[in-house]
C-alpha cells in the first residue's frame, strides 16, 4: 500500500496511489491545509513512492534511494521552505529552481522540488515560477505546499493537481503519535488530537510543551464564568485571547466538549473532556437549551475569528455570543 506511514487523509492518499500507478501524476501538485496536517511529511513520502525501485506496492524505505531521502541527502530532491513572511519567497529563488529543473536527474527517475509556505510568494515569483510550470521537463515534479490555495494565481492553479489535507481521527491520531513519540500517554495524545481537530502536528506541539494544559485551563476559566453573575468575569476570562489569539479555536473546541459532557451529566454519559467538576456544575445551573446553545455559540466564535481583524472587538463579540446563548 502507497503512503502507509502516513496517517490519515486516505482519499488525498488513494488519488495520489491512483496517479502514481497509472502513470499519470502531474507535474505540478498543490498540497493546501493548516500548518501541521502534514503537508511536508506528504511531500516526502510522495518523494520516497517516486524514488523508490524495489516495490510497486510502497515504498520499501531501504533501498539506497530511500533511505537517502530519508537521511535528506538525495540529490535529485530539493526542498526549499520560506520564512513565513509575506513575499519572502523571492522572485530570484524562484529563478534558481526553474534555472536547476532544466539540469537532468543525477541518478534518479525524477527530479523533484518541494516548495513550502508558497503563500509567501509575490506574484512577479508565481509568475516566474508559471513559465516552468507551463512546459516543464518531462522528469520535473513541482510540489507546493501552502496554507490555502487562494494565496496562488489562478494560472498556478490551473496547471496544478490541487489535494486538501484535513485532520484525522482521533483514535488514528493518537496511535500515530505513540508509535512516534516516547512518554506520550494514548489518552492524553487522542485528547489533544480531538481539541486540535485532528491536527497532529499541533496537537505533538501542545502535548511537548504544556499548551494543552493552558487550553484546558482558559476553558475551564470561561465555564466558570458562565455560571457568576458578575459579567465581567467572562470578560476577564476571555482578555487572554488579546494577547494570545491562536489558542481561541482549540478552546472552543475543549469548550464545545465540556457542554456535551454537562448535557449528558444527568443521563450517566461519560465525560470525555475530562473536566467532570466543571461540567456538573455548568448543569447544575444551566439547561440543557443553553448548553446546546453555547455549542453553537463556539462554532460562531470560529467563524469570527477568522473574519475579525481585531482583538479587542473580538472579545467583545465572543462575550456576547456566550450570553446570547444564555438568554442574558
Amino acid at each position: 500500500m502507497l503512503f502507509s506511514d502516513f496517517a490519515g487523509n486516505e482519499k488525498v492518499k488513494d488519488n495520489l496511489t491512483r496517479l502514481i500507478q497509472s502513470g499519470r501524476l502531474p507535474h505540478a501538485i498543490v498540497l493546501e491545509g493548516a500548518e501541521g496536517l502534514g503537508k511536508r511529511t506528504l511531500a516526502r513520502a510522495l518523494a520516497l513512492e517516486l524514488f523508490c525501485r524495489n516495490s510497486d506496492d510502497g515504498a520499501c524505505r531501504k533501498c539506497p534511494q530511500c533511505s537517502k531521502v530519508i537521511q535528506g541527502i538525495h540529490p535529485d530532491l530539493y526542498e526549499y521552505t520560506a520564512p513565513g513572511s509575506a513575499r519572502s519567497f523571492s522572485v530570484d529563488k524562484v529563478r534558481q529552481i526553474r534555472e536547476d529543473a532544466f539540469v537532468r536527474p543525477n541518478e534518479a527517475d525524477y527530479k523533484i522540488y518541494i516548495l513550502g509556505n508558497c503563500q509567501c510568494m509575490s506574484d512577479q515569483a508565481q509568475n516566474a515560477l508559471l513559465k516552468i510550470l507551463e512546459e516543464p521537463p518531462s522528469y520535473a515534479i513541482f510540489i507546493l505546499t501552502v496554507d490555502t490555495k487562494s494565496a496562488l494565481l489562478e494560472t498556478v492553479l490551473s496547471r496544478s493537481a490541487v489535494f486538501t489535507l484535513e485532520g484525522t481521527d482521533s483514535h488514528i491520531g493518537a496511535e500515530y503519535i505513540c508509535s512516534h513519540c516516547e512518554d506520550i500517554d494514548y489518552e492524553a495524545a487522542e485528547t489533544a488530537v480531538s481539541v486540535w481537530g485532528g491536527n497532529i502536528g499541533k496537537a505533538i506541539d501542545s502535548l511537548s510543551d504544556g499548551k494543552l494544559s493552558k487550553i484546558n485551563e482558559i476553558a475551564c476559566n470561561i465555564c466558570n464564568a458562565l455560571t457568576d453573575e458578575n459579567e465581567y468575569a467572562l470578560l476577564t476570562a476571555c482578555s487572554v485571547f488579546e494577547r494570545d489569539r491562536d489558542t481561541l479555536t482549540a478552546v472552543c473546541l475543549v469548550l464545545k466538549t465540556i457542554f456535551r459532557d454537562a448535557m449528558l451529566m444527568g443521563d450517566n454519559g461519560g465525560v470525555m473532556s475530562g473536566q467532570r467538576d466543571v461540567a456538573q456544575a455548568l448543569s447544575y445551573k444551566l439547561s440543557r437549551e443553553k448548553l446546546l446553545k453555547l455549542i453553537y455559540a463556539c462554532d460562531n466564535i470560529r467563524v469570527l475569528a477568522v473574519k475579525n481583524g481585531n482583538n479587542a472587538i473580538l472579545i467583545t463579540k465572543i462575550c456576547y455570543e456566550f450570553r446570547r446563548a444564555q438568554n442574558r
